[in-house]
């Protein structure tokens, strides 16, 4: 979220991020009121005929368009063990299904430029036309706001949006003092669970700041956030689930838990 304006400087984001969500949703109905079976499966046909078109890549991802194919969601579901859920309007990112359309290989990391409350109020606000999938507090506390699924306006690129999973952390980047222990732990698990489910490296080609991704304007998450403290943290929790053999069943982008709405 660091930027030359502050928080608000993050509305931008959503514009060359990809069209709303909330259109992606109505994309997806079985057809208006009236329509033959016939109709919708012609009309299916024809999405795949485009994407075929387009290329296989394409087809790959305009599969779940058509009627009936779509993954089962739950309102609520989240895909970290230990966050709690907060949505997002649906204004502020878009409907997929990744990785089966999208390949997740990146994580953007970011810095809010404002409290966790404004944040969340940020998010929810159908105007704002940005989010992430998560906020990390200065206490440690995870918040879920987009499931990984779906393409969150974080970036200001719509290809690295895409892409990656976009984690947001309490603070500013002109204070060092924000950026705390318990929000480093709780950050790098995180980081640590996305890369495992998705094959992510732990590296900084493949972790990188807000200000690394091509095109941005941003500063976050500035010169104070702590790279080789940060990696390593991930490296670190990655080796201690894999020498416990942790395993929650939840293969990538798939929910670890249900509750909350």
């Amino acid at each position: 979220m660091g930027t030359k304006g502050g928080k608000a400087g993050k509305a931008g984001k959503g514009s060359s991020s990809g069209t709303g969500g909330a259109g992606g949703k109505r994309g997806r109905g079985a057809g208006r009121p009236g329509r033959t079976r016939r109709a919708v499966l012609l009309g299916g046909l024809g999405v795949l005929g485009v994407a075929a078109v387009a290329g296989r890549d394409e087809l790959g991802r305009a599969w779940w368009l058509l009627p009936g194919v779509s993954k089962p969601r739950q309102d609520g579901a989240l895909d970290h063990a230990g966050a709690t859920w907060t949505a997002a309007s649906p204004a502020n990112w878009r409907l997929a299904d990744r990785p089966a359309d999208y390949r997740v290989d990146r994580i953007v990391v970011h810095v809010t430029q404002g409290s966790f409350e404004s944040s969340v109020d940020a998010f929810r606000n159908p105007f704002h036309k940005a989010s992430a999938h998560y906020i990390v507090g200065q206490d440690g506390h995870v918040e879920q706001m987009v499931r990984e699924l779906d393409v969150a306006f974080h970036s200001g690129s719509r290809s690295m949006n895409e892409r990656s999973v976009g984690i947001e952390h309490v603070g500013f980047v002109d204070r060092p003092r924000d950026f705390t222990d318990a929000m480093y732990g709780a950050s790098a698990r995180l980081a640590a669970d996305i890369c495992r489910r998705y094959g992510i490296p732990a590296d900084r080609k493949h972790v990188l700041g807000h200000s690394e991704v091509p095109g941005a304007d941003h500063t976050d998450p500035g010169p104070h956030w702590d790279w080789a403290r940060y990696i390593r943290m991930i490296g670190e929790a990655l080796a201690e689930r894999a020498a416990q053999g942790v395993s929650d069943g939840s293969g990538p982008g798939r929910r670890v838990s249900g509750d909350g709405a």
